[in-house]
């Protein structure tokens, strides 16, 4: 028997003492002034007796890890056989009635001990078991640990994060803002300065000495939407037929003497504003020679 299984064992042995012993002097007692003492000695030993031996096949039982219900019953009708007598006792005696009614419960509660030592037994587990409840209670709370730490440093990261773009953000707000009041206050001192009615004058007046008689127009710039210039086109001027070609060639070839070479006239052809592919333009030369 373990030592923990003593702590409950213990008080239900010294229980059942305590009632058989009680129950055995209440029935010489009680029976021994209406019948011999020896025929009361035997009932209070068959009292005891019959109690005791079906707690003993109980216990007998439950080593094997069975329960007869039949036997249990009989043991709780031995009990209250028990204390019925200890009660019947107790308000048949004519001195200290309220001492035996107080121990009459005796017998039941050395039964309850009993039944809640079976308890204890079927639920007792060994010192192995009991390690490896214990270890996996401890990696549990492990476990929950650094997870509660991970969760508050994780926590802690993406707060300092946070105020780190939120401090950034709220400073360029206020360049933006502050760059915003400076050029608005810019534009706003151009705008008066555009809408006043001496700004001309005193523009002229300053440039009047650099540029006699020259009166200048003063346009400063204003804020506001602008429009898209149209791109120019680049061939400005009608495509040249074969025959204006060949005749601009010739003019230009023979402008000077002695007749200028390929390259002066190509030159002086696009340098006179007119427009022609270099293959075109080689054709022309090559008619106009009369090469093939």
């Amino acid at each position: 028997m373990s030592t923990k299984s003593t702590k409950t064992v213990l008080p239900a042995v010294a229980m059942t003492t305590v009632s058989m012993v009680l129950t055995l002097a209440v029935v010489v007692m009680w029976l021994g002034t209406a019948v011999p003492w020896p025929v009361a000695l035997v009932v209070g030993l068959g009292i005891d007796g019959g109690w005791l031996a079906t707690l003993a096949y109980e216990r007998r039982l439950a080593a094997q890890g069975d329960h007869n219900p039949a036997v249990t019953v009989v043991g709780w009708c031995f009990g209250l056989v028990a204390s019925g007598v200890l009660v019947a006792h107790a308000l048949t005696a004519e001195t200290s009635a309220a001492a035996w009614l107080a121990v009459a419960w005796l017998p039941i509660a050395a039964k309850a001990l009993w039944l809640v030592h079976g308890l204890w037994e079927r639920t007792a587990l060994t010192s192995m078991a009991l390690d490896a409840i214990r270890g996996i209670q401890q990696e549990a709370r492990d476990e929950a640990a650094v997870a509660r730490a991970r969760l508050r440093a994780e926590a802690t990261t993406e707060e300092t994060r946070l105020t780190a773009v939120t401090a950034s953000g709220a400073r360029v707000a206020r360049v933006q803002a502050k760059t915003a009041k400076t050029l608005a206050g810019a534009w706003s001192t151009l705008e008066e300065a555009r809408q006043g009615e001496d700004t001309s004058r005193a523009l002229t007046c300053v440039t009047s000495r650099v540029t006699p008689g020259v009166t200048p127009s003063w346009e400063l710039p204003v804020w506001g939407p602008t429009e898209p210039v149209t791109a120019l086109s680049l061939e400005t001027a009608p495509a040249l037929t074969d025959a204006a070609l060949d005749r601009l060639v010739e003019e230009i070839r023979t402008s000077e003497t002695p007749a200028l070479s390929y390259r002066e006239m190509a030159k002086r052809f696009r340098a006179a504003g007119h427009s022609a592919s270099e293959v075109r333009l080689r054709a022309a030369w090559n008619r106009v020679l009369g090469v093939a």
